[in-house]
């Protein structure tokens, strides 16, 4: 397995840090679509529709960086951010960020951190979904709602976080590499 150099270090940090500011550019959007969902009682259905967003640093510094753990920091320290620079949830935004890393890091970790490709992504989306809907079903109260509201809040979430943490982050590589950012990245 690959170690950490200090050019994984700051590529991680460089990841955090510009997704960190997106989160945090993110918190007034969720608060403005939340308010617009409330009418009809769907206020959560903006963190389901959102997270895809605030998930994205995990799978992002997982498959450009592509050592154990990139996922798990890459997600922390872009909470770490969001927090810093006043994100509506404070300090708690830390723990949401070790809980998204965590789910992110299972996907690559299933795969053994030997194959980066779109079933790679799909399974890092599926494992951070599961890992994050199970976190809201217990912190958000996501436990009183009716079976079919969850299902349909799963597929919302799953589908959020497969755009945002799959294609994108895929896009977003690609880029990267074809800009020599990247170099020796292999198409397993």
């Amino acid at each position: 397995m690959q170690r950490w150099h200090i050019r994984d270090i700051i590529l991680v940090t460089i990841i955090a840090i510009f997704m960190g500011v997106i989160f945090w550019v993110i918190g007034p959007l969720y608060a403005i679509l939340s308010a617009a969902l409330a009418p009809w009682g769907l206020q959560p259905l903006a963190n389901e529709i959102l997270i895809g967003v605030w998930v994205m640093a995990g799978p992002l510094a997982g498959f450009v960086i592509r050592i154990p753990g990139a996922a798990t920091l890459g997600e922390f320290l872009g909470a770490a951010v969001e927090m810093f620079l006043g994100g509506t949830w404070g300090a708690s935004t830390l723990i949401s960020g070790a809980v998204q890393g965590i789910g992110s890091e299972l996907g690559f970790a299933f795969m053994g951190y030997k194959r980066y490709n779109w079933l790679t992504l799909v399974l890092s989306a599926f494992t951070t979904t599961l890992v994050t809907f199970t976190w809201s079903f217990f912190r958000e109260g996501y436990s009183a709602y009716h079976v079919g509201f969850l299902l349909f809040f799963f597929v919302v979430r799953f589908i959020s976080v497969f755009v945002f943490g799959g294609i994108l982050t895929q896009l977003i590589t690609n880029l990267l590499s074809r800009a020599h950012v990247l170099p020796n990245l292999s198409k397993n």
